[in-house]
């Protein structure tokens, strides 16, 4: 790790946020318009911070990047910027970070065009002592230029997902595909884009209903997706079954072997299948007959990534956008992304009782279903597995 690094701008900036809607308006978006889903519940962490990308979910996407109001939440260990440090994060999960990942392509999509995101991944690498890499840029064609319109919203988002990537596989190359806008058929035509430049791991910080999953389950491509953060339920993408569904979790330092303890995010989604999407072969647990998820989860409150776009400089990010491209990059260390289908290597292992490869996560709940495990950990009625958390998070990268 490199020297003490700082927070560039201050919180009165945060709250000029740009939605993430096309235009990207800079007033910071209401929690009304953020569930879009029929929720009627406001989410959990609706006062402690706000959607980069607001306006419904409704037929369209928005990504899952949350700002935190107070910055200084995120300084809550001894480094003098918010946010967990790459380091930190490749020890939470005793990640093989600096041997694994050489040769893997992780793909990401997302919408509209982030301008500074080449600069901003080298200083977020050069300040996390990561080994120098390219980042590639590509428009939904496939061409290095004729970039989509500019939104501050995901561009934050674009920075979280290309830093994310980078802190648990500093070796994998990263490839970045921009949608013309958040349309699933930009975003679609994005993922497949990702596919032809040579992808074989594609992470999707975004959700919303409408999807289709013809475009997310070519044959030898591990595709992953943030859970979203309105608590109960899974929508598109994770909720396909091509795809690996990530949950979210509160890291903390703790005593003991590992040093760390992570509880259920009450913001993540997870449980059943709010899409009507079908229940795989591969899933046996008793109370859901639709797709269950989550399948796997990871840290999703105060991760640290560089924004010069919008913020300045240095900020601490929540959300199931930090989530879905740090395990990501966990799949490019275990160098199996053509095996994989969906979280089916996941529920298989399962039943072989993870032990040493996979933290499990007992305590917390993302909504009120009766007690259920599809709601809460730690209820022991389907084994280690929780709809919020999976089966935990990862412990090295032997069960991805």
């Amino acid at each position: 790790m490199k020297g003490p690094l700082k927070l560039i701008v201050p919180l009165a900036v945060a709250l000029g946020v740009a939605a993430c809607s096309a235009g990207g308006s800079s007033n910071v978006p209401s929690v009304s318009g953020l569930a879009g889903l029929g929720a009627a519940h406001v989410p959990e962490w609706a006062h402690s911070a706000y959607p980069a990308c607001g306006g419904s979910h409704i037929g369209q996407a928005q990504c899952d990047a949350l700002v935190p109001y107070d910055q200084s939440v995120g300084k809550i260990r001894h480094n003098a910027y918010p946010g967990w440090s790459a380091s930190e994060l490749e020890k939470a999960y005793n990640l093989p970070s600096s041997s694994g990942g050489k040769g893997q392509v992780v793909g990401i999509v997302d919408a509209y065009d982030n301008p500074n995101v080449v600069t901003d991944f080298n200083t977020y690498r050069s300040g996390m002592g990561l080994p120098k890499s390219t980042l590639l840029k590509y428009n939904q064609s496939g061409q290095q230029s004729n970039y989509p319109t500019g939104n501050k919203g995901w561009g934050l988002e674009i920075d979280l997902d290309v830093d994310m990537v980078s802190a648990s596989c500093p070796n994998c190359k990263v490839i970045l595909v921009e949608g013309n806008s958040n349309a699933w058929s930009d975003l679609e035509a994005s993922e497949k884009e990702a596919v032809k430049l040579g992808a074989t791991i594609v992470t999707n910080s975004y959700d919303g209903t409408g999807g289709s999953e013809s475009d997310y389950d070519t044959k030898g491509i591990t595709y992953l997706a943030s859970a979203g953060d309105t608590g109960l339920g899974l929508v598109d993408p994770a909720t396909f079954q091509s795809v690996i569904a990530v949950g979210g979790t509160v890291l903390s330092n703790a005593k003991g072997k590992r040093g760390f303890s992570e509880v259920v995010w009450p913001g993540t989604g997870g449980g059943c299948s709010n899409t009507g999407e079908a229940k795989p072969s591969w899933q046996k647990d008793p109370s859901c007959t639709l797709r269950t998820g989550n399948d796997v989860s990871a840290v999703a409150v105060a991760a640290g990534e560089y924004d010069s776009y919008q913020y300045g400089g240095w900020i601490a990010i929540n959300g199931t956008s930090v989530s879905s491209p740090l395990v990501a990059g966990i799949v490019g260390l275990a160098g199996n992304s053509t095996k994989q289908t969906g979280g089916e290597n996941l529920w298989k292992l399962a039943k072989k009782k993870l032990k040493k490869e996979i933290n499990p996560v007992t305590t917390g709940s993302d909504g009120s279903c009766g007690g259920s495990y599809l709601c809460t950990a730690g209820t022991k009625q389907f084994g280690t597995y929780s709809g919020p958390d999976g089966w935990g998070t990862p412990n090295g990268a032997k069960a991805l």
